[in-house]
């Protein structure tokens, strides 16, 4: 792994002093992200790259934008495109890099849009607004707001996270004609508000990270003849039930050997990792700690599975933590970093 290169794109609020997309070269074994460059685009509150590395997709409050990644990680503009509603919060790109989808956080849309052979984006290929009310009372929580979107395993059905509806509800693709189809609902519990969900690494269970009622839903999942298959087995807190009152689940991650999950908590400013046994896929706590920042709104685990980043939204900064799994317990590693309100980030391994 130190022969391997990698660079971590980090998009940022632009309303602030930050102009963009924030490149750092990575040095995974030292736990280390030094900053070489800046791009800019306006607010990318959220990025990934294509499956073959070639390309970095990106929100942006035109819509969506596409850049081609050049050898040293730097990027170049390609395209813009409108996405045919209200900004978005989250963008997904298929293995083929065929198909670019985009969650709607303001007004519960998802969008599928085609992707050009350059690596362009192309013209929006269908979209869906969610309808209905969820039963919060919090005005946040109660209209479809679409938080994620994320493809299944085998990429056949993409899974819409609504934490206004309290739902999951899954597409299916129609790769010929460019459609997405209902399929089913994933109902989550009332008033959980789902955030984000992740798949195991060999494909078999579902992690739903809840932001109101602060838990991780574990799901066996299988692909079927008959459609997907969501079974509940687990529903685990991130927090303690002391402190749910001040507390908002952010995001998850899994690490790269598929053996631990790490959620960050804003409010109570935490992480906690989570041991995956691999035979059920279910979860057991082994460290819980603070971040030394407010809002960790994302979290990144390196390649190595021995470090983690914790983007501190509020506190303008990224912190950088060592992880002792057989001791249960991390440590930081050197000074926070200096950013303008961070929301994403994607690390990227060159060549």
């Amino acid at each position: 792994m130190s022969q391997e290169k990698y660079v971590a794109y980090v998009g940022t609020y632009t309303h602030g002093n930050s102009v963009g997309i924030h490149i750092y070269d990575v040095d995974v074994e030292q736990g280390k992200m030094e900053e070489k460059k800046v791009v800019p685009i306006n607010n990318p509150s959220h990025l990934t790259v294509s499956a073959d590395g070639k390309f970095l997709y990106s929100i942006a409050d035109e819509g969506v934008a596409a850049f081609k990644i050049l050898p040293d990680g730097d990027l170049e503009p390609i395209n813009e495109k409108w996405i045919g509603g209200m900004r978005g919060c989250y963008v997904e790109v298929d293995k083929e890099n065929r198909y670019l989808f985009v969650g709607g956080y303001h007004d519960g849309r998802v969008t599928m849009m085609n992707i050009e052979k350059d690596g362009s984006i192309g013209e929006i290929a269908d979209g869906i607004f969610h309808t209905g009310m969820g039963r919060s009372i919090a005005e946040r929580n109660y209209r479809p707001h679409v938080n994620c979107v994320k493809l299944t395993p085998h990429e056949n059905y993409l899974c819409a996270v609504d934490g206004g509806l309290d739902q999951v509800k899954i597409y299916k693709i129609d790769r010929k004609n460019g459609k997405l189809q209902m399929a089913d609902i994933l109902r989550e519990h009332l008033e959980s508000a789902p955030r984000m969900i992740r798949f195991s690494k060999d494909g078999n269970y579902a992690y739903v990270l809840c932001e109101e009622s602060n838990a991780i839903d574990v799901y066996r999942y299988a692909c079927t003849q008959d459609g997907p298959q969501f079974e509940e087995i687990q529903s685990i807190p991130t927090v303690d039930a002391k402190e749910k009152a001040n507390c908002g689940a952010s995001d998850i991650e899994i690490t790269e050997d598929g053996n631990y999950l790490f959620c960050s908590n804003a409010g109570v400013n935490t992480v906690v990792i989570y041991q995956i046994d691999k035979k059920t896929g279910m979860l057991e706590e082994i460290c819980d700690s603070k971040i030394s920042g407010n809002y960790p709104k994302s979290i990144a685990v390196f390649p190595d599975d021995k470090h983690f980043v914790s983007l501190n939204h509020d506190t303008n900064q990224i912190t950088i933590f060592a992880m002792n799994y057989e001791k249960k317990y991390f440590l930081m590693e050197g000074k926070p970093i200096s950013i303008d309100q961070p929301n994403c980030i994607y690390i990227h391994k060159l060549g």
